[in-house]
This record gives C-alpha cells, structure tokens and sequence, in this order.
C-alpha cells in the first residue's frame, strides 16, 4: 500500500490522482471526494479501467448521484452524467442507528448499477426515482435503509421507535411493517413506538 497525505506529500487530492495513474495501481482509494477537480480525475480514473473506492457526505445513495454532479457546472451535468452511468459500479451508504444493547448498529442502503440504473443517471428527469428501484432491486442485491431497518427490527437489535426516527421516509416504514406484519413482525411494537412518539410530542409542547 502507498499513501500520500495532502499537504505533506501532495499539494491536493487533484494531483495525486493525476501522479498515481502513472504508477500502475491495483485500486485507487480517495478518503473524500469534496470538489470538482477530485471528482473529474477520479471518474477519469475509473474510465480507464481503475478500480476506485471514495467517500462522500451525503444522505443515502440517490443522493450521492446528485452531488457528485453538483459538483459541476450546469453546462457539463450530462457529460458527468454520462461519466458516472458508464463507471459506477455500486453505491452504499450507512446510518449509524441506536440499537438495543446501547451500542450502534448500521443500516446500510446499496445501490448496485443495471441497466435501468444507468438510464435514470443519464436522464435527468428520471433521477428521482432511484429510491424506487433501490427498493425493489432486492434480486440485484439492493436494499433501502428502510428495508435494513427492517431487517434490524425483526432481528431484535433496533427498536421500533429507533427505526422510525433513522427511516427514509417515516410514513413508507410504517407502510413497510404493516405489509411485513402479515409474514410475522408484530405490530403492537409499530403502536407502542407511535404512542411514545405522541406522548414525547405532547410532552415537548407542554412544556414550552
């Protein structure tokens, strides 16, 4: 393994993507992407046949779509768009939730790259609905942070009321329990956590 650290080793993250290219690398791996110069040379990178392994800060993994081409400006949105549909092999993104030991607990959403995938990429007006292909990708090895919370709460090491605060989308992971309830996940615990949500609701307007 060769690290180079910015600011001791490389003046930034730009150059030392352009040098290591030069250095026949197995696998690239970038701490953080955060401009558009890290970005550009790594998906160059990748376009030449590197594996590479980033970060980004973001909230779940159709959001990481956007930011990577956030990145840019508007006149070049589809060249990156194209860039991204043609490189990216899988996104995963993790919640670190509160689970029942009093530890911490992942949830983790992955998006993995099919052709339906790549298309929503390429077109902008179909971006928005990759949380619908991550949900019902299960076949392809995808899943939604509400499914892995799911999958925690049947489990016995999130609570119901830990998994509704992290979820997505609230009112889907109640939906997402009701139609699990009917193959064994009990819906007393769904009741219980909405009834402490209501109370501490109540709670928090009473006293101020």
């Amino acid at each position: 393994i060769n690290q180079r650290e910015v600011g001791s080793d490389t003046e930034s993250f730009g150059r030392a993507m352009r040098r290591v290219l030069r250095q026949d690398p197995d696998v690239i791996l970038v701490g953080e992407m955060r401009d558009e110069e890290t970005v550009s040379t790594a998906l160059s990178a990748a376009e030449t046949g590197h594996l590479v392994l980033s970060t980004v800060h973001t909230v779940d993994a159709p959001e990481t779509v956007n930011r990577l081409i956030d990145f840019f400006p508007p006149h070049m949105h589809q060249q990156v768009r194209a860039m991204l549909a043609g490189t990216v092999r899988g996104i995963i993104s993790q919640r670190l939730v509160p689970d029942t030991a009093g530890g911490r607990v992942a949830a983790v959403e992955v998006l993995r790259m099919t052709g339906r995938v790549r298309d929503m990429i390429l077109d902008p007006q179909q971006t928005g609905r990759l949380p619908e292909v991550i949900a019902d990708g299960e076949y392809y090895g995808m899943q939604s942070f509400d499914q892995a919370l799911l999958g925690h709460v049947r489990g016995g090491r999130v609570t119901m009321e830990a998994a509704l605060v992290a979820a997505s989308n609230p009112h889907d992971f109640k939906l997402l329990v009701a139609a699990d309830g009917k193959r064994g996940t009990t819906m007393d615990d769904l009741a219980d956590a909405e009834g402490r949500r209501g109370a501490e609701e109540e709670s928090d307007r009473t006293g101020s």
